[in-house]
């Protein structure tokens, strides 16, 4: 699955096109490289998204192509949450 749809499909981002937008400006890794908006997405990935002062790294769980509010957290694990020194990006 691609990158951009498992971020908003998992809703750990809301909108399919800011989670493009945050791939692209190079704030996402899997498995520690680097990754595009269409990077590809497998069960067992480990995902680190960096928004603003937050670092969130999940486990990829499940891959689905549509889900239910309720059921959107069973597609990831939080492994991590810390909040980092905001940099002048």
């Amino acid at each position: 699955m691609r990158l951009d749809k498992f971020l908003k499909v998992s809703r750990i981002i809301k909108r399919r096109s800011v989670a493009k937008e945050v791939a692209d400006k190079g704030r996402i890794q899997i498995n520690g490289i680097l990754a595009k908006s269409s990077s590809t997405v497998k069960i067992g990935d480990q995902v680190k998204i960096r928004f603003g002062n937050k670092i969130l790294e999940v486990e990829v769980k499940e891959l689905h192509d549509s889900t239910k509010k309720e059921d959107a957290q069973k597609m990831y694990q939080i492994i991590s949450e810390t909040r980092v020194e905001s940099s002048d990006d």
